[in-house]
């Protein structure tokens, strides 16, 4: 009874084109949010924070921003591991060669560089499709593994490869302890949400999906396939970037290039399967699958008293990750974003059955 929009009229376009014209949708976004900055940053322990919050957050932007490629626009993608160091090793690079460049700028500088790499291995998008696109990604992954790897100057000349941060700030303000960093990154996320998800709204958003239900007759209507698709493989990998930077400064501190190999690409593709094609708020959903679930299967054989050495918990994480993987793609195709929308159409209907 408590989620229903009987008596919510809207007296205008603008207010029946809200994104949550629900007033109890609104209602509970704004909570999330609230307690999300207000309450989790004094309420929470630095493990849960640095271990889990901060990695959800980040998986969560890449996932969106792989989501506008693969979900929205219907272009298959398995190389945003090498966006994300693009994005990564370009805000490290700005900070080393221009340390008075502002924490923010480095990070937004180094989704300006991923946008560029991902509009020029997008270009073949605009001839190929389906499993020859994916080819044409992962070789993206490929090269861009050797290019830090084996050119020097992008690591700054290190002698083991390895780079680090050094103590972050934003305009002054101290960017060190967990909570400082959870809320530094979640200032970011809500902001590219937000951003996506009136993407996806806009005029844009529709042309990414018409691409993606039949691109021959998006081409007869008037929409144009090169700025369609270069435009997702921009706004996707402009958000890539910025998490792969987020990823580095905020939750590693010192990577290498093996931090995001092929292994980061096939993470981020699951948890857009799993979370939902198409579905900002299934992005969210997949990341924190990804994120909780090898914690689960970490501590429950423990919570019964079961002795499991690493390598078996590891393989029983894979085993589980491909059968969820292979069930939803069966059953639920649109992932857990879709049992999450018809769970709250039964609530809107409730107690009626039809």
């Amino acid at each position: 009874m408590y989620y229903r929009e009987n008596g919510q009229f809207k007296s205008s376009y603008r207010a029946d084109q809200q994104i949550f014209p629900i007033r109890q949708d609104r209602i509970f976004i704004l909570a999330v949010i609230a307690v999300a900055f207000l309450v989790i940053p004094f309420m929470a322990s630095n493990y849960f924070l640095q271990a889990i919050l901060i990695p959800f957050l980040i998986l969560s932007l890449a996932a969106i921003g792989l989501n506008i490629l693969v979900g929205y626009c219907g272009q298959i993608s398995i190389g945003s591991g090498a966006f994300m160091a693009v994005g990564a090793y370009a805000a490290w690079n700005f900070g080393v060669r221009i340390p008075e460049l502002p924490l923010v700028f480095q990070i937004l500088m180094g989704g300006v560089f991923a946008t560029l790499v991902g509009v020029v291995f997008g270009i073949p998008s605009l001839r190929i499709r389906g499993l020859y696109l994916a080819v044409t990604t992962l070789a993206a992954q490929f090269f861009i593994d050797w290019a830090f790897l084996r050119i020097p100057y992008f690591t700054n000349y290190s002698p083991s490869g390895n780079v680090s941060v050094p103590a972050l700030d934003f305009f002054g303000l101290p960017v060190q302890t967990p909570a400082q960093r959870y809320v530094f990154v979640l200032s970011f996320v809500v902001v590219f949400a937000l951003l996506a998800k009136n993407l996806v709204r806009g005029a844009i958003g529709r042309q990414w999906m018409a691409i993606r239900d039949m691109d021959v007759a998006a081409e007869v209507i008037g929409i144009r396939p090169v700025y369609a698709k270069l435009t997702a493989f921009a706004v996707s990998s402009f958000m890539i970037g910025v998490a792969g930077a987020l990823w580095a400064y905020i939750h590693l501190g010192s990577w290498e290039p093996l931090a995001f190999d092929l292994n980061r690409s096939l993470q981020l593709l699951f948890i857009v399967i799993i979370g939902g094609l198409g579905s900002i708020v299934g992005s969210f959903f997949g990341a924190a699958f990804m994120v909780l679930l090898p914690v689960l299967l970490t501590n429950i054989p423990h919570m019964l008293g079961l002795s499991l050495g690493v390598d078996t918990a590891s393989h029983i994480e894979h085993m589980v990750f491909g059968a969820l993987i292979v069930y939803f793609l069966i059953v639920e195709p649109h992932g857990l974003a879709r049992l999450w929308s018809i769970g709250k159409e039964k609530m809107r209907i409730w107690p009626f059955p039809h």
